[in-house]
């Protein structure tokens, strides 16, 4: 049995200050990941700081950007108004994740917090760098059909396992962050990191922070958006490649564009070489696949996962040409 202690915090400072007087502390949202590993050995943290009492408040704002208290249930954020008529890729990422019971426990801050993890990861009996550093990594070697073929590194080619984090890489997101040196912002695509030698740290988060609040800038092409994610069966299932794409159609012609893709790293994947490669070409299909493959250029499959850069292109064609 893991003993460890407990604390319902009733502010972001006070869950601050509680971390800060307990060694090993960790923040507790919904608990859909970390009690998870907890039950399985996996984390074993020596006191728990209840976050639940954050803001769950979600505001539009007049600029049409939206903010989004870290502790919203995930089913609260995929029914409001403001994200289904503002960025429908949102809602539809949320509801493509999990089950309703674990959507309806999730936070938003957890779902962002959530580790990057394979079947190696739980099996205490296989080589993991990120349950133990420096110990190798099986998968590179195993059963790595779900696994990385962009950004991963000989340490470490899981890939991230949320929906809702590819939406808000597509939309830019930007997330609150208060700890013991106060308040800052950092957008979503510098939060988590790619493995490197290190797959162990997968957060730009410092000792003592916490997430408080997501901000969605306004997108004036953000209603016209999409999600789409390809698994081995249609409902709770791991994507194995996911496509988060807002398409800004004028005259034929793309005039913006935001991609991002899940499934494919050990983070959010966001297009950008795709992105810079449609900005100003026909809304074709031959341009989308341009993009895609030029987004693709650099993927390196493993031995069970080669099918994953051509169902990669063909995601992103299919997604591009409905919103066209």
């Amino acid at each position: 049995m893991i003993e460890f202690g407990y604390a319902r915090a009733g502010s972001a400072g006070d869950a601050i200050g509680l971390a800060g007087r307990h060694a090993g502390a960790k923040f507790l949202g919904g608990g859909t990941n970390l009690v998870d590993l907890m039950r399985e050995t996996i984390e074993a943290p020596e006191f728990l700081v209840d976050v639940t009492a954050l803001s769950q408040r979600i505001e539009a704002r007049e600029d049409g950007g939206l903010v989004i208290g870290a502790a919203a249930r995930n089913t609260a954020v995929a029914e409001n108004r403001a994200v289904r008529e503002r960025f429908p890729v949102l809602s539809r990422a949320i509801l493509a994740g999990a089950s309703g019971q674990i959507r309806n426990m999730a936070s938003v801050g957890g779902n962002i917090m959530q580790r990057t993890r394979c079947l190696y990861f739980y099996d205490d009996a296989a080589r993991c760098n990120k349950r133990c550093p420096g110990s190798g990594c099986d998968a590179i070697d195993g059963f790595n059909r779900m696994h990385a073929i962009l950004g991963a590194s000989p340490s470490c080619v899981a890939t991230h396992p949320s929906d809702m984090c590819v939406a808000l890489a597509a939309l830019d997101a930007v997330l609150v962050l208060e700890g013991p040196q106060g308040t800052r912002r950092l957008p979503m695509l510098d939060f988590h990191r790619l493995p490197g030698g290190r797959p162990d740290i997968e957060t730009a988060l410092a000792p003592g922070e916490l997430i408080t609040a997501v901000e969605l800038p306004p997108l004036s092409f953000g209603t016209h958006s999409a999600y789409r994610k390809v698994r081995d069966r249609s409902s709770y299932a791991f994507a194995l490649v996911s496509v988060a794409a807002a398409l800004d159609v004028a005259e034929g012609q793309v005039r913006d564009v935001r991609l991002a893709l899940g499934g494919v790293a050990h983070k959010p994947w966001r297009a950008l070489k795709a992105e810079a490669a449609l900005r100003g070409r026909p809304a074709t299909a031959e341009s989308f696949r341009a993009a895609a493959e030029a987004e693709l250029a650099d993927a390196a499959p493993l031995s069970q996962n080669g099918f994953k850069p051509e169902l990669a292109r063909r995601t992103i064609v299919a997604v591009l040409e409905d919103l066209a």
